[in-house]
């Protein structure tokens, strides 16, 4: 897409012998809310802090405002940061236990607005903290007398007060109450809606995912294994990994549709992820655990392809289960 706010391509991360991502490649366009999901040790995190620089990437380029950052000096990435901004998984730990909320929250401030006054910086501060539904009065505390819902408000107020362009939420409501997803979900859409960022959603929660994404991109073993609008995704998968994820949504939620005819889920889910220091490069790394396997699943890595307008999946059989309206009952 021409309005790419981000783009990323052929994102490689090696860590010893392990290839935690394997030639990684999508876009993310202004204003947009991308879903990253995909189970524990899938790569998620380690996109999300390859694209900040966090990681160093063994190849590939990310793209931010067509700027390439892996090319970038540290004095460009300082500037970079600012639109440019992440929210962690754990509220607490991710807090100075030494600095008042009022600081931690202005750092960004004296960083890259240097010129504004102790006031000024104050008032910028007790602003976004009511932005963030918490009193200006909450600057003078220290993170251990907050909530975990609290601490997370501050995290996001501290991303946000810089208005930055893309958002990445790194599982950033998995360690709060159920109670409290909910408002801190609502918020983060309140803020997109305002600010207009961009924003890329990593959670294991689906029904979450459903509710903020316009596209998901789903990730198994370090490769992408399907991309499709929100809608599209959770009404028809192509993948039998993506079967699998859906299938373990509690009915509530509407399961039903992800098992099969005779009432098994699609697509084994017992097994490990696959050895990452090879065994994924030989062929489809969800071949040991997918009923569906074919011997070409075992000669050769599935290329994403594009089977519908804005829907790819790396699956060699994908148009099969798309000819049959999506089902894997064959």
């Amino acid at each position: 897409m021409s309005t790419a706010l981000l783009r990323v391509q052929d994102l490689t991360v090696v860590f010893g012998a392990r290839q935690a991502l394997r030639g990684i490649n999508f876009e993310l366009a202004c204003g947009e809310t991308l879903g990253l999901v995909g189970e524990s040790g899938s790569g998620k995190s380690t996109l999300a802090r390859a694209i900040l620089g966090l990681v160093r990437p063994a190849r590939g380029r990310v793209e931010f405002l067509q700027q390439n950052l892996l090319a970038c000096t540290s004095m460009q990435m300082r500037e970079v940061r600012r639109d440019l901004q992440i929210v962690f998984q754990d509220p607490l730990s991710s807090l100075n236990p030494r600095m008042l909320v009022g600081n931690a929250i202005a750092e960004p401030l004296i960083i890259f607005e240097p010129a504004l006054d102790a006031l000024a910086r104050r008032q910028r501060v007790g602003a976004m903290l009511e932005r963030v539904g918490l009193a200006a009065a909450m600057a003078d505390r220290y993170p251990h007398e907050l909530s975990g819902g609290q601490c997370q408000r501050i995290g996001i107020a501290r991303a946000m007060i810089m208005n930055p362009k893309l958002l990445i939420c790194d599982e950033p409501v998995s360690a709060l109450d159920v109670s409290i997803q909910g408002q801190i979900v609502n918020l983060l859409l309140d803020l997109q809606r305002d600010a207009g960022m961009a924003m890329l959603f990593i959670s294991h929660n689906l029904a979450i995912v459903r509710h903020l994404s316009h596209r998901v991109l789903v990730i198994y073993g370090g490769r992408i294994v399907e991309v499709a609008p929100s809608v599209t995704l959770f009404d028809s998968p192509l993948h039998p990994y993506t079967q699998v994820l859906l299938a373990a949504i509690p009915a509530i939620f509407g399961s039903e549709r992800a098992h099969t005819g005779d009432g098994r889920a699609p697509a084994g889910a017992a097994g490990v992820l696959p050895d990452a220091a090879g065994e994924a490069d030989i062929g489809c790394a969800f071949r040991h655990r997918c009923r569906f396997a074919v011997a070409v699943c075992a000669n050769s890595v599935p290329p994403l392809t594009q089977i519908a307008p804005g829907h790819w999946a790396a699956c060699h059989r994908a148009r099969d289960w798309q000819s049959n309206a999506g089902a894997l009952s064959l």
